[in-house]
Order: C-alpha cells, then sequence, then structure tokens
C-alpha cells in the first residue's frame, strides 16, 4: 500500500541531518575560474559569454563513492542528494537522451549508479538532485517547447526507472528567481504526477516554489544563499548550507579555511527544532575523491552532534497541500 504525501513528508523529516553532493561538470569547469558554480545570467546556449562544457574533459578517474558514503556516515548522515544534472546540463548517467553525458566522457562510468549502490550499502538514503534549467540543451525562461518537455520527462524516466527506489528528486531552476521554465511553461502538477506514477512514493521538492507548499513536497531553504525559514515555520522542509565558499570542488579548497564545526552543530539543531532536514555539502574533487579537511570536519561533526528525537505527531501548523 502507497504511503500517503503526510506520512512520507514525516519520514523525510526524521531523517534530520543528511549531505547534498555537488559533483558536475562545474567541478572540471571552474575549478580555477572567478565563475561560481555555473554561468549565472546565461539564457540562451549559443550566447558568448556561456563557457561551453566538453564531456571529453569529464575524468574523475579516481571516482570513490564509497569514500563519500563514509564520509558523510561519519558526520551521522542519514540521507544524501546528488547532482545528476546541474543547469550546465551534462548527465552523470549514460541518458540516450543526448550525447552531453558520461557516455562521450574520458572517465565513462554511471556516477549516479556507483553513488546509489555505495550509500544504499552504507545504509544512507540516497535521493537525486535535477537542474530543470538546462544550458547546453537551451531550455531556460525564455524556451521550453513541447519537446524539451518530453526531453525532461524522458531524462526522468531514465532516473525513476533503471536504478530502484528514488526516494526524493530535488528540482533546479524550476520557476527561480535565478533561471529555468517557469509553472507556465512546465507546470508543477504535470511532472509531479508523472513522477509518482513511475514511483508513487518519489518526494518532488523545488528549490524554486519558495514557501508554496502546493508547488513541493517539501519546503527548500539554501541556506547558504541566505533563505532561512520564519521562526514560526514547523514544516516540512529541507535546507542545505556549505563548509567551503562555492558548491563545487575549487582548487583553492584543499588549502581553505572551512566553516567550523561549532556554526553547523547549531545550525542543524536550530533546523531540527522547526522540523527541518539539514544536509550539508560535500564537494568531491576533479578525481572524484574528498579533500582531507572536508574529511575531518564531516568526523569532528559526527563526534558533536546529537540525534534529535523522532517526530511523532504533525504541528498544527504543518503546512498542508490544498486540493
Amino acid at each position: 500500500m502507497t504511503k500517503d504525501l503526510l506520512a512520507l513528508q514525516k519520514e523525510f523529516v526524521n531523517l534530520r541531518n543528511g549531505v547534498f553532493i555537488h559533483f558536475n561538470s562545474a567541478t572540471e569547469q571552474f575549478n580555477d575560474s572567478d565563475v561560481k558554480d555555473w554561468d549565472y545570467g546565461i539564457t540562451d546556449a549559443n550566447d558568448p559569454k556561456r563557457h561551453v562544457f566538453e564531456p571529453i574533459s569529464w575524468n574523475p578517474n579516481q571516482l570513490d563513492c564509497k569514500e563519500w558514503a563514509a564520509v558523510a556516515k561519519s558526520g551521522k548522515a542519514n540521507f544524501a542528494a546528488l547532482t545528476a544534472k546541474h543547469h550546465e546540463g551534462f548527465c552523470l548517467w549514460p541518458t540516450e537522451t543526448t550525447n552531453h553525458c558520461v557516455s562521450n566522457a574520458s572517465f565513462k562510468e554511471d556516477v549516479v549508479k556507483e553513488y546509489l549502490e555505495q550509500f544504499r550499502k552504507a545504509d544512507i538514503l540516497p535521493g537525486l538532485y535535477f537542474s530543470m534549467l538546462d544550458l547546453h540543451h537551451g531550455i531556460t525562461e525564455k524556451k521550453c517547447t513541447l519537446e524539451d518537455k518530453e526531453f525532461i520527462k524522458k531524462q526522468l524516466k531514465e532516473l525513476l526507472t533503471n536504478y530502484g527506489a528514488i526516494p526524493f528528486i530535488i528540482f533546479d531552476g524550476w520557476q527561480a528567481p535565478w533561471g529555468g521554465p517557469s509553472y507556465e511553461n512546465l507546470g508543477f502538477e504535470e511532472i509531479d504526477t508523472f513522477i509518482k506514477s513511475l514511483q508513487p512514493e518519489c518526494l518532488v521538492m523545488n528549490i524554486g516554489s519558495g514557501e508554496d507548499i502546493n508547488t513541493t513536497d517539501i519546503i527548500f531553504y539554501e541556506n547558504a544563499a541566505g533563505q532561512d525559514a520564519e521562526e514560526s515555520f514547523v514544516g516540512p522542509g529541507a535546507s542545505c548550507n556549505i563548509y567551503t565558499d562555492t558548491w563545487f570542488w575549487r582548487k583553492s579548497h584543499p588549502e581553505s579555511e572551512l566553516k567550523p564545526v561549532s556554526w553547523a552543530v547549531e545550525k542543524v539543531k536550530s533546523n531540527n527544532t522547526q522540523n527541518i532536514s539539514f544536509l550539508m555539502n560535500i564537494s568531491p574533487n576533479k578525481f572524484g575523491k574528498v579533500d582531507s579537511n572536508l574529511i575531518s570536519r564531516f568526523k569532528e561533526f559526527g563526534k558533536k552532534y546529537e540525534e534529535p528525537s523522532q517526530l511523532e505527531e504533525l504541528p498544527k501548523n504543518w503546512l498542508i497541500r490544498q486540493s
């Protein structure tokens, strides 16, 4: 019997502490660049300001998803998310929808498959992140055609039919101030219905929804971008943070001063009291490994973080989807 949305929301909130793994074309493209994570503001695939990514340059030949899982486990993570496709449009799985994927890379391993396998083995619930904004394929706030919608659905169907149960998908670049299709061109209900027709218990989270529970299953706060919940918020929520200065790895990160563990401990504690599950970012380097200073931070955090009690009954002001 399929669980209802309220039960799934409560289960997600009770996960409490997780990791967000940013690892994609930007890891290679911008690791020694002034560009922060992606080509912000570019809405045309042919824009001369856009940094073109060639799949052949993708070569994380020391990929170690088992290490990623161990780092997450040391930080007492109960769940995880991986950037299967970020705003640039490169796919970390061998998709049949485009050549812009690992199939045409120097390193052809299916990163999505390896990530899911290793995190499941570590008993960490793994979900995926997927960007609707796709600069390579020209899917932006300026264009999302019927063909583009079918392209998106085909990619989502691959992810939801080839890899077993996916407990949640975090969408980005969708009805968002920073770019991507609007609900007018790519309706929330259409995508939500499509996903749940494939996996009825897959939560659909949209970072661009703000606090509109009618267009997301979980309210998502990008704390690293200054988004925070009001004091009155009691769930269901998720938030994401970084120890470093960018989401994706930079060459400077191994020697960077990371945010203190005390800050992270207080942040997750505050989030958890508001029924917001916390994600801390892991940014593997261009070889597919995690830098030693970040490994140390997660271990230190794990020693200081205390799991909160489980939410048994939904609070009176829990946000409820309007039927």
